[in-house]
């Protein structure tokens, strides 16, 4: 069959089973098509209707796409994992679709997609605004491309910075994390498109995560990861929670009771599904009584389709009753429902990539974080009359992550044959060449070198008036760095070239945090992250400021291994052969996470939570804090821009209860023109005041003295006064 064939009877394909969905709306004999009702009420009149079979079905997801010789299932769009439509009830098939940083499936295009920058650089962005536009661009794209579930919203807490996917996610804070987390879900979901929040919980490191028990304290578990979720599913509302790989302690977290049934659905009152993550389930009756709804890809990633014969067998002896097989079928449809998936189905439309590039674009510039600047060494200046740019094929693109979260560009990559090229890579880049923009805008010669012979690189350098070094450090899902160092010889050439050019800039292109025995020694450092489609020009103007750095890091960045709750990771490292871990102690730190961990162990790390530099300065005065009617401490102050750049500082509130350490409570980002003051009010947030009460299973707020500070950092006070709450309980 040739490639048109095959695209024609997609597109019939898509077309059948929109059709009776489109015609849905008019016919009498299907109420719940009547938009006055609830979801509830509506998903309750379908499942009137529904035979068993279709229970059965609607519950489990198959693998989307050809898998070692097996066809995708007929209607399927390459997809993560499909369910197909009940044409009869006018119920349309279900598509899912990778990941959070922009689609990885092809679907109805056939085309890349454009790829956000990481989740660490939206978080570094320290901006609601920014969360939420990159949520919808993905989302629409996932609906251009003919997919109605996106599995987005990574939430995980970064713990270590060697772990894996922490690109994927929001930091270390858990008010951070779920608030931005949550913005990015309300972005997808307002395209109408489904989105989940994941993985649910505890999966904050790659080795042995399939069967690793992360063991912790159940109250310090409420005041990190889960209040990072907890916030999250409030912020974000999602359709879906995905369930993670790993235990926690001991228990796999797909059947966990307290977890699923216990604090998500009952506690946080969570009306949407549960989905697993693709190869997490491991039973049948366990599973759908703990709380999972919908099973996925079972036949590729699980031992068996544990929701198909397995659960059958379980609801005909009544070990599983079948109350809870059609609430599982309910949760569903409820969420197909309220996200518009059923009322507005998906119709495959060309995509924006131009105008989806810029947001990924500006989402880099919002994120990037100023490390260092000596001597104003940033912006470099127009004038100059010579640039050498070298290293991280910074004249073809930007490193993306790897993994499920891992786009195709639109364009394809530029760069190829790079080790990976089997899971989690292959490796891939972005064709947005950083030198593409700064030749645009040096008035002077820029040269390129590529930093693969260090002696040729430094003596680049040493003919030039800046030198500008590329770093890259590849990570992906499944596996975590052995260490903080950089790959290969990095290290040794930027030294080399700094050695040979004391005005070198370094732009770091990571996955987080990484040693920099050279910091001492280069003029200027800049944390891109993995900068997404638009990462390259972002960079350009970040570099000759067309635009201010106004990122703050999302997590702490230590000197070294030596600072971290636990040195070493066992069986980390791409391709290791040495056996992960069975448990990992997460007792240590417990909710004391990154800034937390340093201030109670004494420790000064490399640069605060919170950190990051500007090309202009800011002052702080007039500082003041009241306590509200509720009993929330209210901190006001006035921030004055005092340089002579347009530019934007983070405050931050911060509040330590007696005995305590300090918590992020809030915080603002503020754009000033140069001179311009403006009077800033934060409010702690409720959660941040508040410790779980295990007796009353409840939130409570301990009367007292506490601690309020603002600062530009977790290290960095720039006002501090003590308050007086009272005893409250939250709802």
């Amino acid at each position: 069959m040739t490639v048109s064939a095959r695209r024609s009877l997609l597109a019939i394909s898509i077309a059948s089973l929109l059709l009776p969905v489109l015609a849905s709306a008019a016919t009498p004999s299907r109420p719940w098509m009547n938009t006055s009702l609830t979801p509830d009420q509506r998903a309750d009149l379908v499942l009137g209707q529904m035979t068993q079979e279709e229970k059965f079905r609607i519950i489990r997801a198959d693998f989307g796409q050809e898998h070692d010789g097996i066809a995708a299932p007929v209607g399927a769009l390459g997809s993560a994992g499909y369910t197909p439509g009940i044409e009869r009830l006018g119920i349309p098939a279900i598509q899912e679709t990778d990941a959070g940083l922009g689609v990885t499936r092809p679907g109805a295009d056939k085309t890349g997609a454009i790829g956000l920058p990481a989740g660490t650089a939206t978080a570094a962005s320290f901006d609601t605004a920014i969360a939420y536009a990159g949520g919808a661009m993905i989302g629409g794209e996932a609906r251009s491309k003919g997919f109605n579930v996106l599995l987005a919203g990574g939430v995980n807490l970064v713990r270590d910075p060697r772990n894996g996917r922490n690109f994927e996610y929001a930091g270390e804070d858990p008010l951070l994390a779920g608030t931005m987390a949550g913005y990015t879900v309300r972005g997808v979901q307002d395209q109408k498109v489904v989105s989940t929040v994941k993985h649910y919980v505890l999966n904050d490191l790659e080795s042995g995560r399939n069967t690793l028990s992360a063991d912790i304290d159940p109250v310090a578990l409420r005041e990190s990861d889960l209040l990072a979720f907890q916030i999250a599913v409030h912020t974000g509302d999602p359709g879906s929670v995905m369930c993670s790989y790993n235990r926690v302690n001991g228990k796999y977290t797909c059947e966990d009771e307290w977890l699923l049934n216990g604090v998500l659905k009952g506690e946080w009152g969570f009306k949407g599904y549960v989905m697993s993550d693709w190869g997490s389930v491991h039973s049948a009756a366990p599973s759908a009584l703990a709380g999972l709804d919908q099973e996925s890809a079972g036949e590729v990633f699980d031992k068996q389709v544990f929701f198909d014969a397995p659960l059958r067998e379980a609801v005909k002896k009544g070990e599983v009753p079948q109350s809870r097989l059609d609430n599982m079928a309910h949760r569903i449809l409820r969420t197909m429902f309220a996200k518009g998936v059923i009322d507005d189905p998906v119709v495959p439309r060309k995509a924006r990539y131009a105008e989806d590039r810029l947001v990924a674009q500006k989402a880099a510039e919002a994120g990037a974080v100023l490390l260092k600047n000596e001597k104003a060494l940033l912006p470099i200046a127009r004038s100059v009359r010579s640039v050498a740019v070298i290293g991280g094929h910074a004249d073809k693109g930007v490193l993306s992550g790897g993994g499920s979260s891992a786009v195709l560009d639109v364009e394809g990559s530029p760069v190829e044959g790079l080790m990976p090229q089997g899971w989690p890579g292959p490796m891939r880049f972005h064709p947005s060449a950083p030198l593409t923009t700064i030749k645009a805008l040096a008035k002077g010669k820029v040269s390129y070198d590529s930093g693969t012979d260090i002696a040729a690189a430094a003596k680049a350098a040493a003919g030039a008036d800046v030198a500008v070094v590329f770093v890259t450090q590849w990570a992906a899902e499944s596996f975590d760095h052995a260490d903080m160092a950089l790959d290969g010889n990095q290290d040794a050439l930027i030294a080399a070239v700094a050695k040979a050019n004391p005005r070198t800039v370094v732009v770091l292109e990571t996955n987080g945090a990484v040693r920099m025995p050279w910091l001492n020694d280069v003029g200027a450092v800049m944390e891109a992250w993995y900068p997404g489609s638009g990462g390259g020009a972002a960079i350009g103007r970040l570099l000759f400021g067309e635009v201010t750095p106004s990122g703050h890091l999302p997590m702490s960045w230590p000197k070294d291994e030596s600072q971290l709750p636990r040195a070493k990771v066992q069986g980390a490292g791409l391709g290791s052969k040495a056996a992960p871990a069975d448990r990992v102690d997460y007792t240590i730190e417990g909710a004391d996470v990154g800034y937390r961990w340093f201030e109670k162990t004494k420790r000064e790390p490399l640069f605060p939570f919170g950190f990051g530099l500007s090309y202009t300065t800011f002052a702080y005065s007039d500082f003041e804090t009241s306590v509200d009617a509720s009993g929330k401490p209210v901190a006001r102050f006035t921030l004055r821009n005092t340089g002579k750049t347009t530019g934007a500082d983070v405050p931050q509130l911060y509040v330590t209860a007696p005995g305590a350490t300090a918590r992020l409570a809030g915080w603002r980002k503020v754009w000033l023109k140069p001179g311009e003051s403006q009077r800033v009010e934060i409010a702690a947030d409720p959660l941040a005041l508040a410790r779980f009460d295990t007796k009353g299973n409840r939130w409570r707020v301990a009367a007292g003295a506490y601690s309020v500070r603002v600062g530009s950092s977790a290290t960095k006070s720039e006002g501090q006064a003590t308050v007086t709450i009272p005893e409250s309980v939250l709802p």
